[in-house]
């Protein structure tokens, strides 16, 4: 019952409101529209063009001067869609919400002050001050004296790991070193889109994730998710091929990686201002968990676990981001963990065909027998 009272709650942001959807791919706001309806909106999704990019993290940059650069025949069909001005703009996560778009709120999108958090540079002082173990690291600019340095003093067995700077995602804007011709190759790339990269030594382990909602009586905080990073050591590249709940850490290192998630939720709420869903990504090693991104948002492992009610998370971030508080608590949002466990789920089913590059194994996310090493 408190649920579904929870649910009418959050469904007020936007019953009945004519609803704009964009940027990004028509196809992909189906879910929405579905939403949407359920709650007597009528939805207008835009088709905005944009220029070709070879990476998605590139392409998410630009969703914000897209929305705030419409084109004249866009902004006409919004108005004639929602001539009195009643509705709201239900945009990416890439958008800023803190001017609207055309006399409308943007929900879905973020305050500026969250979307800098992107900056993945910024992730290792917020574990110092939430008190979380780090592995040692170097933050350099992009001169190759400096980067050499920095990749010799952290580079483990496997060689070191590059991060650059801003907002990256799917590892877009991560680089794999363990040789001189590695550097010269990461450097190239970075040089035209970064000022700046992180060293850190590659860590061996489970790739794995930590996700939690900042709300108004704390942090509550979910399971861990998998995440599958196929590696090519010949060519020194990493593919990101998916998340997924089938795996299983010991015990004491779930309870370790949520523990991670509660400090850093709160760090983010009393200094930050925060509030909403975020992941922490990270190493399970033979040493423990340790984390190496920050993910202010609601990203691929969050979505996946919040599979299990998603218009009740998707309306919750809408609010939280609005800063609505619809009465949500921990014990609210932890109350779905029994599910979450329940109903293990990956975002790779759809690869898990003959040929393809996953297999399951135990529940287990791993390369397929003729790509291991």
């Amino acid at each position: 019952m408190r649920r579904a009272e929870l649910r009418d709650r959050l469904a007020e942001l936007y019953a009945g409101r004519p609803v704009v959807l964009g940027p990004g791919p028509v196809a992909a706001w189906a879910p929405w529209v579905e939403r949407l309806g359920r709650l007597g909106c009528p939805t207008l999704a835009l088709d905005l063009p944009a220029p070709a990019t070879l990476l998605a993290t590139d392409g998410a940059r630009l969703h914000d001067r897209l929305l705030r650069d419409l084109p004249p025949e866009t902004v006409a069909a919004v108005e004639r869609f929602d001539p009195d001005r009643r509705g709201v703009f239900r945009t990416s996560p890439f958008v800023t919400s803190d001017e609207p778009v055309l006399g409308r709120p943007v929900t879905g999108g973020r305050p500026r002050a969250f979307l800098a958090l992107e900056d993945k540079l910024r992730a290792d002082a917020i574990w110092a001050a939430a008190g979380v173990d780090a592995a040692p690291y170097r933050i350099v600019p992009l001169q190759e004296d400096a980067l050499a340095e920095a990749t010799r003093e952290v580079a483990g067995p496997l060689g070191a790991v590059w991060s650059g700077d801003g907002f990256t995602g799917g590892g877009d804007y991560v680089r794999w070193v363990l040789d001189r011709d590695d550097r010269v190759r990461a450097r190239a790339f970075f040089a035209p889109r970064c000022e700046r990269v992180r060293v850190m030594r590659f860590l061996d382990g489970v790739p794995c994730s930590i996700h939690g909602f900042v709300l108004p009586d704390g942090t509550a905080v979910l399971r861990p998710v998998e995440i599958a990073v196929l590696r090519d050591r010949a060519a020194r590249t990493f593919e990101y091929a998916g998340v997924g709940s089938g795996w299983d850490p010991p015990p004491a290192d779930r309870e370790h990686l949520r523990d991670v998630a509660r400090r850093v939720g709160e760090h983010l709420r009393a200094e930050h201002g925060f509030r909403g869903a975020f992941g922490v990504d990270g190493v399970l090693t033979a040493d423990g968990f340790r984390p190496t991104e920050l993910n202010p948002r609601m990203s691929a492992g969050c979505t996946l676990l919040t599979g299990v009610d998603p218009d009740f998370f998707q309306l919750l971030q809408a609010n939280l981001l609005m800063g609505i508080d619809a009465g949500v608590t921990v014990p609210d949002v932890e109350g779905f963990l029994p599910d979450m466990d329940a109903e293990r789920r990956s975002s790779t089913d759809r690869l898990l065909r003959p040929g393809d590059r996953l297999a399951v194994s135990a529940g287990h996310l791993e390369a397929a027998p003729d790509l291991k090493p």
